[in-house]
């Protein structure tokens, strides 16, 4: 029987307005936790997810039928 195996994993980074260090560690691991869930909630589970007072790393795997 015929399957079709795809595993496309993306590395998104994006950082706040001008590069302004807004995410202060109080700010920061909210922040990560909400996006952690966001991602796990629509079926994309996320890898790592991390960052800086001045930026976001998202390591995740897109769901197939995203």
């Amino acid at each position: 029987m015929p399957q079709s195996l795809a595993q496309i994993l993306i590395h998104l980074v994006f950082s706040t307005k001008n590069r302004e260090p807004l995410l202060t560690t109080d700010k920061l691991a909210p922040t990560i936790s909400y996006l952690a869930g966001t991602l796990n909630a629509i079926g994309c589970p996320a890898i790592a997810v991390g960052g800086g007072p001045d930026h976001v790393h998202l390591l995740f795997a897109l769901k197939r039928t995203l």
